[in-house]
């Protein structure tokens, strides 16, 4: 299961339209696109890859009634959603074609009416073909995908801890259904049983495979594939660390954006370099580092830089009709190897400078012990200690309030007035002090609402509890390790390579990891972690597969996240599908998350949940009182 070779798959077939069997069929070609396939193409393929094929052009859809010049002698390749919007531009597209012909491609299936509007608007007879190619997801890695359901476009939840906003529960749909059948599977489902929105999901799913039957008749394997559906709520603790994986560091400190990083911000920042790509197909030094941790990073872009150099004063050495044949056989190498080194080499640089001047290593030392360790005095005076100190951002301040505040809200000695109060006298406008407070009090109603199970409107005939099922939110650590670790290793110079870091800033692991590796050992208890039942149309088949999935330990597992997944949690899959042997994973989630998306998405959220949902307890009503 590779979905990076499955959607680019799908575009170069795409891409290859009209072409003969020996090659190019030397008929110029346009590709249309629409405002979700743009990302889609972007991630999967390269332009170079596209101009092999004779793209020469690039259009969109939504441009259809500017006044774009007719070109009858390019064959136009159309690659849309297949939603009303698109659809419609297409129809009016085929009544005044630009093109010589068309050949329609959807991401997913499409429905017979428009099939029909499309085949009555197509008055010129320019359309030579219609299909179906299932690329309604964007890849990040071989193994993982989103479907990039960002606000202010999109909310998850709608007015309930429980309800959908009926948008994004079609879209998440679209694109799980889309994933399965590129992938060519038939799973059997398991969601989170704690949540609504999980079952919600994994319910409409299985319809849409039962109406799309003849799509999923594969070919049925010993054992059959898992998907399991989980929800953010359950580990909120993830996306509110600081990352040292190079992927996962660049995306929290910078922000990836299917596959590009912007740079314009930074200061000094050369022109060629203000955005960049981070693809692992086309950059061979960030696929080999993409999971090393901070400190092999600055070695292995030394050493990188060290090569580069090298082939620099080879180049230089240029004094004969030899030396000039070889410098124009190597060129190519020379200048992409000099653009990725000037790329890790700005990244890196930024984030150096991050580093130092927001205090990130004592604020992730704390942030793991919070996080990994269970000892209430120790957390509770470097928190003091720290939320003071004018070097560390606020909303680096607010991250470790708020792992406090979910470590040891149920502690006796819980001391988080305290330490609102003392960001209060730090914040930098009385803004920023109700906005933590609102934050806070927001984070714990929307790990709760999960926890508590369903929430009834009327609290005073269904109160709410917070005695919920565990979700074994903090993995406990002996209470030793970090201190043992910083006996152990000195804190050096960031450039030198940071020796000990695994051990000191990255212990945290996922809930997600414990749940899979369960999963693969077949151990997953069926009480947390339910099959969704085949329903009574089944058949006696379907509900058999069930009983031996049970039994069995799954091969093939496509785990989904309802609320966005994180690149440590990709990190965590990536390294299962190394050790795992005959196991094969992919995750995918609604967004990728790092922890300023995380409580942006989490404010908007329980900000249209009902009042009495962000009332579940004393504590967190003197919360309120103390925000306002």
């Amino acid at each position: 299961m590779d979905v990076v070779l499955a959607v680019s798959g799908y575009i170069s077939k795409m891409a290859s339209a009209g072409d003969t069997t020996g090659g190019p069929s030397g008929k110029m070609k346009a590709l249309l696109l629409d405002g979700d396939t743009v990302s889609i193409v972007s991630t999967a393929i390269t332009q170079s890859a596209l101009l092999s094929h004779e793209v020469y052009l690039i259009e969109y859809v939504w441009l259809y009634n500017q006044a774009r010049e007719k070109m009858r002698h390019l064959r136009c390749l159309c690659f849309v959603r297949p939603t009303p919007e698109s659809v419609q531009l297409l129809i009016d597209e085929l009544r005044e074609p630009k093109y010589g012909e068309y050949y329609l491609y959807f991401s997913n299936i499409i429905r017979k009416s428009s099939l029909e509007r499309l085949a009555e608007a197509d008055d010129h007879e320019v359309v030579r073909s219609v299909q179906e190619y299932f690329a309604d997801y964007i890849v990040i890695n071989p193994d993982l995908f989103t479907l990039n359901l960002q606000l202010p476009q999109w909310k998850i939840w709608s007015h309930t801890p429980e309800t959908w906003n009926a948008p994004a529960l079609q879209r998440t749909t679209d694109g799980l259904i889309a994933v399965l059948l590129s992938l060519k599977k038939k799973p059997l489902i398991r969601y989170e049983k704690n949540s609504v929105m999980a079952k919600k999901l994994a319910t409409e799913i299985r319809y849409q495979m039962t109406q799309e039957e003849q799509l999923f008749d594969f070919r049925r394997p010993d054992t059959p594939p898992i998907l399991l559906i989980v929800d953010r709520r359950g580990d909120p603790v993830t996306p509110l660390l600081s990352q040292w994986t190079y992927q996962a560091m660049v995306h929290e400190m910078l922000g990836i954006r299917n596959g590009r990083v912007d740079l314009s911000h930074v200061a000094g920042v050369r022109p060629e370099v203000k955005e960049i790509t981070l693809s692992q197909d086309q950059d061979a030094f960030f696929q080999k580092n993409m999971y090393a941790n901070w400190g092999d990073i600055g070695i292995n872009v030394k050493e990188y830089v060290e090569q580069y150099a090298t082939k620099k004063k080879g180049h230089g050495e240029i004094e004969s009709m030899e030396d000039m044949k070889r410098f124009v056989e190597e060129y190519a190498d020379y200048s992409k190897l000099s653009g990725t080194v000037s790329k890790h080499i700005t990244l890196l640089d930024e984030m150096v400078r991050r580093v130092a001047e927001d205090d990130l290593l004592a604020v992730s030392e704390l942030e793991q012990s919070l996080a990994c360790e269970n000892n209430h005095y120790n957390d509770l005076k470097n928190i003091q200690r720290l939320l003071p100190s004018a070097k560390i951002p606020a909303e680096n301040k607010l991250r470790l309030i708020a792992l406090y505040a979910l470590r040891y809200e149920r502690h006796p000695a819980n001391a988080l007035p305290l330490l609102l109060d003392l960001f209060s006298a730090t914040a930098p406008s009385s803004s920023s002090t109700a906005s933590a407070h609102d934050t806070i009090n927001r984070l714990l109603a929307y790990h709760h609402s999960l926890q508590a199970g369903p929430l009834h409107p009327d609290p005073a005939t269904h109160p709410a509890t917070t005695n919920g099922n565990s979700t074994n939110l903090f993995g406990e650590h002996s209470s030793s390790l970090i201190s043992t670790a910083r006996e152990r290793f000195s804190r050096i110079s960031l450039l030198k390579g940071l020796q000990g870091v695994d051990n000191v800033f990255t212990q945290h692991s996922p809930r997600l990891r414990s749940t899979l590796q369960a999963l693969i050992r077949g151990r997953l208890r069926e009480q947390e972690y339910p099959f969704l039942s085949a329903g009574p149309a089944s058949t006696p088949g379907a509900a058999a597969a069930v009983g031996v999935a049970a039994r069995d330990k799954p091969q093939e597992i496509i785990v989904f996240v309802v609320g966005g997944v994180t690149y440590e949690e990709a990190n965590a899959v990536a390294q299962l599908n190394a050790t795992s042997a005959g196991v094969r994973l992919v995750l995918g989630g609604t967004a990728v998350c790092n922890s300023a998306s995380f409580l942006e998405d989490m404010q908007a959220a329980v900000a249209g949940w009902p009042a009495h949902v962000l009332d579940l307890g004393p504590k967190k009503r003197l919360l309120r009182e103390l925000g306002r």
